[in-house]
């Protein structure tokens, strides 16, 4: 039930298989007789230096995969010299991932249908020092992930005779599950007071979420974070264009990996569009679909700055917890820099326009 969430996507899987695909057919150039013998994968992203142009993206439900999940992608990421974005739905407190070294202070938002409450979870954000606020706003309503509702897979865990049938049949992270006691959504816990419970984790996540917030909540949002604002959800060039207009510092080009929108178009294909609409007046991040450096390289080429890594290191930390972690971004950066170099280009900036 863990590796269908992990896995999973919503409807019967087209958005997410758009995305792999349109991956797959984007060509890089081949450029030789450049010296490449030094490749500089370095950059700034939202203002902080990061090794490479990447990030571990927001991801929930992380201590369901690893004891500790959060923390142990947290550590991978300032291992690797990366941002790592905390998630509203993370399973360990706000101020276990604050404490954490390295580039860590990014949080993602979901928009709560409570004002008030939301005001008050900006304050402890702040509070904790977090720098960067990425609102996903591709959540208005739920997607339909089928084989969560197949599983009946939610935090707390809801158990059926068919899930611990299915747990015994893998004993180490049943025994990590014991270990570490039962994951549960603890920054909602935080700020609700309790832990929100239903019979899926997109029934719970509706229960909180507001379906109503709008380009004036945006507004409204803008005036009460004081630090860099980023949207994560936009597919549209207009809607990119308009949220720069309106203050954000930077735009995720993202359909939440085919989580949500099974008709969505592929990220990789609306990302040129976006590019130009926005003229690098904002940071321009892009996910969904991604799992190599070669994909990274990609995303450079056709006018990202960077890429939020979503089941790629997911799958590295559900294999192997932190080392999981740390060995899918070290193959990930040997990639990139192999595309780099093949293509021609020993910076990010040369990457840019580098497809065909």
């Amino acid at each position: 039930m863990v590796f269908d969430y992990i896995d999973g996507d919503a409807g019967e899987g087209e958005c997410a298989a758009r995305n792999r695909r349109a991956l797959q057919e984007c060509r890089l150039q081949q450029r030789a007789l450049i010296d490449v013998s030094r490749v500089d994968m370095s950059t700034t992203l939202l203002g902080a230096s990061s090794t490479m142009p990447v990030t571990i993206g927001p991801t929930g439900l992380n201590g369901a995969y690893w004891l500790h999940g959060d923390a142990c992608l947290a550590r991978g990421a300032a291992d690797a010299g990366i941002p790592f974005v905390m998630s509203t739905a993370a399973c360990l407190p706000m101020t276990d991932i604050a404490r954490i070294g390295g580039l860590t202070k990014w949080f993602q938002l979901y928009m709560l249908k409570d004002r008030g409450l939301v005001e008050s979870f900006l304050q402890h954000i702040h509070a904790q020092g977090f720098d960067v606020l990425q609102l996903t706003v591709d959540t208005a309503v739920a997607g339909r992930r089928n084989r969560d509702i197949r599983n009946g897979f939610t935090l707390p865990f809801r158990w059926t005779l068919a899930n611990l049938l299915d747990c015994a049949r893998h004993p180490a992270w049943a025994l990590q599950m014991a270990r570490g006691g039962s994951p549960t959504l603890r920054v909602f816990a935080e700020v609700l007071g309790e832990v929100p419970k239903g019979s899926t984790i997109s029934e719970v996540m509706q229960q909180q979420l507001s379906s109503s917030f709008t380009w004036d909540d945006l507004a409204w949002l803008r005036r009460a974070w004081p630090k860099k604002l980023v949207l994560k959800g936009i597919l549209d060039a207009g809607d990119a264009q308009r949220a720069v207009d309106e203050g954000v510092d930077g735009v995720i080009v993202s359909n939440h990996g085919g989580r949500q929108h099974d008709a969505a178009a592929a990220t990789l294909d609306m990302l040129p569009a976006i590019a130009e609409r926005i003229q690098g007046r904002a940071a321009l991040l892009i996910d969904s679909g991604f799992r190599s450096g070669s994909d990274v390289a990609k995303a450079l080429a056709w006018g990202a700055d960077g890429v939020q890594l979503g089941r790629a290191t997911l799958y590295g930390l559900a294999s192997g917890g932190q080392a999981g972690v740390r060995h899918a971004l070290a193959i990930i950066k040997d990639e990139l820099r192999l595309a780099m170099a093949l293509s021609g280009a020993v910076s990010v900036a040369e990457m840019k326009g580098k497809g065909v």
